[in-house]
């Protein structure tokens, strides 16, 4: 099964935007993008194993062989200008994918990570949320806001989405993001001004990851601010990709 969906094909676009969801999540957090989107610009959102139409598929190994699978997956679409962005554990993903495409001199035109941390700037403690027991688990995920808390009352419910939630995180903290040079890409950072888990001062430390063009863009909003702004974050990014391209 491929890992990239392409909910609205534009074969004349002339940008294609490769979308990563957070933990837990898959392409159809993207679903209701192409509509804001102009239709200069195609979305393609990466769908990992477990979840919706890859149900039932192993989880892979590693975050990084993930990663290569899916820059592997993304060169033939290469062949028009592209951006990545992603949210969350979808940031960090979108930037290990960056670092590869990168290493084939096939860097995007920009990388937008939103509400996630710098990789150098990620703490690896004891707090392993993949080892929590169910309850603790929904509970961190309702603090968080990304997951419909009504829907994880359901005990047929929970059993079909927290293994897969548990696999994201799992890859998250066993990840180790290898050294290397900061990107040649530009990267934009976009986050909540109440978001729990980065902070503006956390999001500015991403500009130590590329030696190109920086901005950060603060919205109101937690964690998961972008599903009620999605209009004004759909703007950001196209406004942004416009500026860009001048």
């Amino acid at each position: 099964m491929t890992w990239l969906r392409c909910p609205r094909p534009r074969p004349r676009a002339a940008t294609r935007l490769v979308c990563f969801a957070h933990a837990g999540g898959s392409a159809t957090a993207y679903r209701e993008w192409p509509a804001l989107l102009p239709e200069s610009v195609e979305l393609h959102g990466v769908q990992l194993p477990g979840r919706a139409d890859r149900f039932g598929e192993p989880f892979p190994e590693s975050f990084q062989s993930m990663a290569a699978e899916i820059a592997a997956e993304t060169v033939p679409l290469l062949d028009r200008r592209f951006a990545l962005f992603g949210h969350s554990m979808g940031a960090l993903l979108a930037y290990e994918v960056t670092r590869l495409l990168e290493e084939r001199g096939l860097g995007p035109v920009r990388l937008f990570v939103s509400g996630c941390r710098a990789p150098h700037e990620i703490r690896r403690d004891d707090r392993r949320l993949s080892e929590h027991d169910d309850d603790r688990l929904v509970s961190e995920l309702t603090r968080l806001g990304g997951t419909d808390a009504e829907i994880l009352t359901h005990p047929a419910m929970r059993e079909l989405i927290l293994p897969y939630v548990r696999g994201d995180f799992r890859l998250i903290e066993n990840h180790r993001s290898r050294p290397g040079p900061p990107l040649r890409t530009p990267i934009s950072v976009l986050i909540g001004d109440a978001d729990p888990v980065v902070t503006a001062a956390q999001g500015k430390a991403w500009e130590a990851c590329t030696v190109s063009d920086f901005s950060l863009a603060v919205f109101p909003g937690n964690h998961f601010y972008l599903q009620p702004l999605r209009e004004r974050v759909v703007a950001e990014v196209v406004q942004t990709l416009n500026g860009t391209f001048r």
